[in-house]
């Protein structure tokens, strides 16, 4: 198939908010989405803002420092909304010559954000201008042909989102049966028969984390092991210091976040790992904490094992623990079926994307 010039489709457009009329301010993500916007906006000239349409794209010139990245998204809201004028706004000349959502397609590749990186030029930051853009080239197929395409990434795409949805009612039931059996109606002060005061390191062995000194951005068949970080995965080690089932939290900087493991893998020196024999229960324990109520420091927040190992618990008797993790494992392993099935469909989305150039 022959490669055409993208510029020969498609149009900057520049229509500013100079009537105040539009009021939805969005940003752009390096995930190549529309989010809301966390600017502040007080005392801004929104009428110098631009408006961005239905099925137009916006994108950020500017490539350095974006994790090799291009940000760039189709907008797919039903309504109008505002962008900073910094980004740039351009649409399909003719969706019957070339549909956007194919387009699109082709900006998700990474060979496309590689392409950008490439053809970025400038000193204090690197700008991939619009006269680069127009210079893409890529395959342009039917458009009977365009649309196959689209809805075969389409279709994982809602089997992706079906699954997130199901992930996050199995998590708050998992949730919720946590709270009917030992939070709702549990009067701390005068615990039920069989329950005491206790403190986490009682029901779980608290560590830290360790540096990691060989890691890689990448998965690769040297760097094959997740690193473990506050966030989650953060890269991939040629060696791990973990093999059995986990849980994480960050110790310094990002705190609250709770994540669970069960693979080789090497937890990085800015977590706290906890191991327990009570998996289900001590991931609800930690997910309900106050960790601020505990951080120490001044420019970070930190959490030290001991005070991790001390915060106060009421421990439930173990027969009481024991059926809430018999019916919380079957929850989570659902939820784990569900996440490695996205992860084949993330995977069968990429080989689709790869074999457009081709």
């Amino acid at each position: 198939m022959e490669y055409q010039r993208l510029g020969d489709y498609i149009r900057e457009v520049n229509v500013r908010n100079s009537e105040l009329k539009v009021t939805n301010l969005l940003g752009l993500s390096i995930e190549k989405k529309f989010i809301p916007s966390i600017a502040n906006t007080i005392g801004t000239d929104m009428s110098v803002y631009k408006i961005v349409r239905p099925m137009q794209f916006a994108y950020v010139p500017v490539t350095s420092r974006n994790g090799d990245k291009i940000t760039i998204a189709l907008y797919k809201g039903d309504e109008s909304a505002i962008i900073s004028q910094a980004y740039t706004i351009f649409d399909v000349n003719d969706k019957e010559a070339l549909l956007p959502e194919y387009l699109m397609m082709w900006f998700r590749r990474p060979e496309f954000d590689r392409y950008a990186r490439f053809h970025s030029h400038g000193s204090a930051r690197e700008v991939f201008d619009w006269d680069e853009l127009c210079n893409v080239m890529l395959p342009i197929p039917s458009i009977a042909r365009q649309r196959e395409i689209v809805e075969e990434y389409e279709t994982l795409s809602r089997r992706i989102r079906l699954n997130e949805q199901m992930i996050a009612r199995l998590k708050e039931t998992a949730q919720a049966l946590y709270r009917k059996m030992f939070v709702d109606g549990i009067d701390k002060e005068n615990l039920p028969e069989g329950w005491r005061r206790g403190r986490l390191g009682e029901i779980a062995e608290i560590t830290s984390g360790k540096t990691c000194v060989d890691k890689s951005d990448t998965k690769n068949e040297m760097y094959q092991y997740p690193v473990a970080g506050a966030s989650g995965i953060i890269g991939y080690s040629t060696a791990f210091n973990q093999n059995e089932a986990l849980m994480t939290t960050g110790r310094v900087g990002t705190l609250g976040i709770v994540n669970r493991y069960n693979e080789k893998l090497y937890t990085a020196d800015n977590v706290l790992v906890i191991k327990t024999a009570y998996y289900e229960y001590c991931f609800q324990v930690l997910n309900s904490i106050d960790y601020a109520e505990i951080t120490k420091g001044g420019v970070q927040s930190l959490i030290t094992q001991t005070d991790l190992k001390q915060v106060k618990i009421a421990i439930p008797p173990k027969q009481a623990i024991n059926e809430f993790e018999e019916h919380a494992k079957k929850l989570f392993g659902l939820i784990t079926n569900k996440q490695r099935e996205n992860e084949k469909l993330t995977e069968l989305q990429s080989l689709l994307l790869a074999r457009m150039g081709k």
